[in-house]
């Protein structure tokens, strides 16, 4: 079985050349209004979360439901950051894991994660931040993930006290890169989304709006 803790290497060898152009100021990987894009791949892990696009009126989203499994959906995206800073999406979820816990394997499932993540030839030098909705640490801390430093773990929202609403999140990956591994970015080579709970063997269900990628 691969650890699904080593997704943002394996994501990443996945990658293709879906490339950003500099003359637009946002460019949003999928509204969902035509189901799922075929250009999100699923990579699994361990079983199978099932991810299905749903709809409350004119809104529509992703919905991931997870069971003791941890698949995810990747998208292969090629991008300056110093070109297009910002991440924005929006998500909710049902409940945190009870027993998930950023600072030990045994503990690393998240209802909701998404992935960016920065590419090297030499693969063993892939990093990624990993935005997450964290089950026990602080909201704000960066964590390398418990398997691998090459992977920061950033709680952006974390508990319950935001459970069952909608929450909007805007990030500036430059700055949450150069705080987390004290230097530039390299180019994006894919962004992905996963709930996984196949450590903790609970189960989570989360919903995320169309992710955007912004100049400013």
């Amino acid at each position: 079985m691969i650890k699904k803790t080593f997704a943002f290497t394996i994501l990443i060898l996945l990658c293709g050349l879906t490339t950003a152009t500099s003359t637009v100021k946002e460019i949003i990987l999928d509204e969902f209004k035509n189901g799922l894009s075929d250009l999100w791949k699923t990579k699994s892990f361990q079983g199978e979360t099932k991810y299905q696009v749903d709809n409350e009126g004119e809104s529509y989203f992703l919905t991931a439901t997870s069971q003791s499994s941890a698949s995810g959906l990747y998208y292969k995206i090629d991008y300056s950051p110093e070109e297009y800073p910002i991440l924005s999406w929006s998500w909710k979820i049902e409940q945190t894991i009870k027993k998930g816990d950023a600072r030990t394997k045994e503990g690393d499932d998240y209802a909701a994660r998404i992935y960016v993540v920065f590419p090297n030839f030499l693969f063993w030098k892939t990093k990624a931040l990993n935005y997450v909705w964290a089950n026990k640490i602080e909201k704000e801390q960066f964590i390398p993930n418990a398997f691998t430093g090459n992977a920061m773990m950033i709680a952006v929202e974390s508990g319950s006290t935001n459970v069952g609403s909608w929450v909007s999140e805007r990030r500036n990956i430059v700055e949450d890169y150069k705080k987390a591994f004290g230097s530039l970015p390299p180019d994006v080579g894919s962004i992905a989304i996963m709930t996984d709970t196949d450590n903790t063997k609970e189960s989570a269900r989360a919903y995320y709006g169309p992710i955007k990628i912004l100049s400013e």
